[in-house]
Parts: structure tokens; C-alpha cells; sequence
């Protein structure tokens, strides 16, 4: 049977933050308040010694019809009543291999580090797929991480997973297979500036006409970009590679 222990492992124990050191959390935390009231996302923060949520941002996306008090403290407990044992399992998987990865990774670029991964949450009568982005924002002495930030969204993915990890700066990134159970080095996936121009007046809601229009180019050529657009996101929809590029910063 698991348990909120699971989610909290050796490799990133956290021996010991002081009540001074949390005060100086709290200019942290109300940033993170006024970016709440300004984003979509739901935001919330985990708290590695003392195993809860720090703050719960009141965004009913993330929290199932509960109020975000009731969220934080239920802690991790929250994940035990809304997500099916069979994600938890990979919940949990990706909890450690994240870990693993992180602890081989120079402490001078930790802070840069994210992980984006997939799930469903059970929102009363219905599943919906969310997406977590999670990085650090306070390191305990000896490197591990005492506060992190996540924030959630729905995901643009039509299945649970799709964990990668990201380094700010880096032309790469890392893909984790949860059949082989291990990190692949990966590309980023870099768009023209044609194909970025045609996203862009995709998202603004023009049709392929006012594009080809605007680009001075015939619609054909703007059904080429999209195409190859579509090629090399792995999508079917104008709508999903506009969400991808977003949440990818490709655009």
C-alpha cells in the first residue's frame, strides 16, 4: 500500500530548515500569490521537510471542487483520493527517476532544471488529463530541493506521461521512457520563422486565406507549413501544435 512517505525519498532528504529560513520564504510564496492571480495555471508549493504543500493557489482546475485550505492539508493525500492507483504507481516512478536525474545534475544548474509530466485527476463525474510543470525554488544546504513550485494546467496531450526534463539554456532535453525505465538525450524541436508566423496567425484565429493573405504567399504554401508543423510536433490539429508550441516556448 502506498503512502504520502513514498512521494518523499532518501534522495532528497532534507535534514533540517530553521524558523529564520522560513521567513525568508515568504517573499517567495507572495510572489508566487500575485503570479497566481495573474495566470490560468494553478499553482502550488511543495514543501520537502515538512512533507506538505506550502500554498495552494485558488484555481478549481487543480483542486476537484475542494477549497485550496482543504487542499493543503491533505498534502499528497489529495493525489491518493483523486488520481487511480495505476497513475499513482507512475506518479510515484516519476517522482524517483526525476530525483535520480536531479542529483546528477552540477548544483550550478539545478535551479534551471523543470519537469513536465501528464495525468488525470478525477474531477467529480469526469477524468481530465492535467499537465504539472515542477521546479525548484529553494535548496536546502547540502542541495536538495526544499521548495518547489508546480504549475498546473490542462495538457495538451491526448495520454498520462510524456515526462521530460528541461535545462534552462540547453538545446536539448530528456525524454523518460516508462517502458525501458530510463532517460533519453533528445533535440529540441526547432521551428522556422515561416512556420512560426503561421502558428502565430493560427492562435489569432486567422483562416488559411487572411494568412496566406498577410504572408503574401498562396494558401497552399500555408497548408505546407502546416503540415510540416504537424510533422514535426506529432499532431493532427492546428489547435494542439498551437498548444505544444506554447507550452513548449516555441512560439
Amino acid at each position: 500500500m502506498q503512502k504520502i512517505d513514498d512521494f518523499f525519498i532518501p534522495d532528497n532528504k532534507v535534514e533540517s530548515i530553521s524558523k529564520e529560513t522560513y521567513r525568508q520564504a515568504g517573499p517567495v510564496i507572495d510572489t508566487l500569490k500575485s503570479i497566481a492571480r495573474m495566470t490560468y495555471q494553478s499553482i502550488y508549493v511543495i514543501d520537502y521537510f515538512k512533507k506538505n504543500f506550502l500554498y495552494v493557489s485558488n484555481n478549481p482546475l487543480f483542486l476537484c471542487g475542494f477549497q485550496p485550505d482543504e487542499v493543503r492539508e491533505m498534502g499528497f493525500s489529495f493525489y491518493f483520493n483523486q488520481v487511480s492507483k495505476d497513475e499513482i504507481d507512475m506518479l510515484l516512478e516519476i517522482n524517483r527517476a526525476s530525483f535520480s536525474f536531479y542529483n546528477g545534475t552540477p548544483i550550478d544548474e539545478r535551479m534551471k532544471l523543470f519537469i513536465t509530466y501528464d495525468f488525470h485527476i478525477q474531477d467529480r463525474d469526469y477524468k481530465i488529463l492535467i499537465n504539472h510543470k515542477l521546479t525548484p525554488i529553494l535548496l536546502a544546504d547540502n542541495g536538495h530541493i526544499w521548495l518547489a513550485a508546480c504549475f498546473v494546467s490542462l495538457s495538451s496531450n491526448q495520454k498520462e506521461g510524456n515526462i521530460e526534463v528541461h535545462i534552462d539554456g540547453r538545446k536539448e532535453y530528456w525524454s523518460y521512457s516508462l517502458e525501458d525505465h530510463q532517460w533519453k538525450n533528445k533535440n529540441e524541436i526547432k521551428l522556422k520563422s515561416r512556420e512560426k508566423e503561421v502558428l502565430i496567425y493560427s492562435a489569432q484565429g486567422f483562416t488559411e486565406e487572411k494568412i496566406a493573405e498577410k504572408m503574401h504567399i498562396a494558401k497552399a504554401t500555408v497548408k505546407f507549413h502546416k503540415q510540416i508543423i504537424f510533422n514535426q510536433l506529432n499532431v493532427k490539429s492546428i489547435s494542439s501544435a498551437i498548444s505544444i508550441a506554447s507550452h513548449k516556448k516555441m512560439i
